[in-house]
């Protein structure tokens, strides 16, 4: 097994921190199955934990439980680079919107996101946000026949969006009628709250739009590619009323 780094350790303990804070009941076992590490390295960092001041109660016994002290905070927030990036693009998906409730106080999340980045990192996340469009509300009809797509499918996406590489997919149209397709993921359509992805079909060997919550597997690749323009895909998003993501 690889030996754990210094920073993956420290970020273990900062969401060890995180779970511990929350009501649910977490056992030694459920932690080091949930972090992928051995109940012995979860012990050494709850004792460090405990070294560090964190007040951290055990339950003894059969099923005994561990959690942080209701009363200790955790801290300020310290987000990884994919955290971040995530959070500026949610928030800057909101602002698009435009709903007027919980709005006053993102300009400021977002300018300190964004202060926190290098020029270079700042450019990457502009050249995501310029990916993910705003559609009009989905229909009654499209949002009664939805439902939330699996993680394993969403964790896939994702990772192919950011890292621009292709996806196989399995793909159900709406008449039940499945097909595997190898897409390369170009831009994403919010038409709330159905997310698509607007994509470049091998199959086809064009643009498609798919329904995100109508793919039943995805698995990434090693395959990058070269981002097309959005003329590419007038064809398929034509008839939208579609906002970008500034």
């Amino acid at each position: 097994m690889a030996r754990t780094t210094v920073h993956e350790r420290l970020r273990r303990i900062e969401l060890l921190a995180v779970q511990l804070k929350q009501d649910t009941h977490c056992t030694v076992q459920d932690l080091a199955l949930q972090h992928g590490v051995s109940t012995r390295t979860i012990t050494r960092d709850l004792s460090l934990m405990r070294d560090q001041g964190m007040q951290i109660d055990a339950d003894r016994g059969r099923g005994g439980g561990v959690r942080l002290d209701r009363n200790w905070g955790v801290g300020r927030l310290n987000l990884s680079y994919a955290e971040a990036v995530d959070l500026l693009i949610s928030i800057a998906v909101a602002e698009q919107m435009q709903s007027p409730i919980f709005l006053a106080s993102l300009g400021s999340v977002r300018r300190q996101l964004v202060a926190s980045f290098s020029p270079e990192k700042r450019r990457q996340v502009d050249r995501l946000k310029s990916r993910v469009m705003i559609g009009a509300t989905a229909s009654t009809f499209v949002q009664a026949g939805a439902s939330a797509p699996p993680q394993r499918i969403v964790r896939a996406l994702h990772q192919a969006f950011i890292t621009q590489t292709e996806l196989n997919i399995r793909y159900q149209r709406e008449d039940g009628d499945t097909s595997d397709r190898d897409i390369a993921p170009h831009y994403l359509l919010l038409k709330y709250p159905i997310w698509y992805v607007v994509a470049f079909d091998k199959l086809r060997d064009g643009p498609r739009v798919f329904r995100c919550d109508r793919i039943l597997k995805a698995t990434g690749t090693d395959s990058s590619f070269r981002l097309l323009p959005k003329d590419a895909f007038e064809p398929s998003i034509a008839k939208e009323d579609l906002s970008l993501v500034t």
